[in-house]
């Protein structure tokens, strides 16, 4: 349940994301999910890709800074409160989210959760029989 996801630190530059999905590309690493936060002088790619390691060692050997984050990503309908229920499961636990994105896919959204526990995550979201992707489930999205 626990899923890699790859963050890379870019300079606020034109062409730096080109570069690190051109590099991806390259090398038949498909990107499943992302997100990307900025602030002015960087920014942070978030992205779930269909070979975490591959992606790491590829965009390291082209000087970006990266990291691997252990995630997960839930399952659910994409109606009105589907994402509420999950919220209030880890907020009821003592978990906290850090930061998440989500993405909807016909009546079903898939939402990548950073909590401060992950196990404890995907504990209490099991628990509560929340569907919970695989890694390779969402890799292959």
């Amino acid at each position: 349940m626990i899923i890699q996801q790859v963050s890379v630190f870019l300079e606020n530059k034109s062409g730096r994301l080109v570069e690190v999905t051109q590099a991806l590309a390259d090398a038949g690493v498909n990107i499943s999910a992302l997100s990307i936060a900025e602030t002015s002088d960087y920014g942070v790619l978030r992205c779930v890709v269909s070979h975490p390691q591959k992606a790491v060692e590829l965009l390291r050997a082209r000087h970006f800074s990266v990291s691997l984050t252990d995630v997960v990503c839930m399952a659910a309908p994409n109606q009105p409160g589907a994402l509420n229920r999950a919220l209030k499961i880890l907020a009821e636990a003592g978990i906290s989210v850090e930061y998440m994105y989500a993405f909807a896919i016909g009546d079903r959204a898939l939402v990548v959760i950073r909590t401060d526990n992950i196990k404890d995550t995907i504990s209490a979201l099991q628990h509560h029989k929340v569907d919970l992707l695989k890694s390779s489930e969402l890799y292959q999205v």
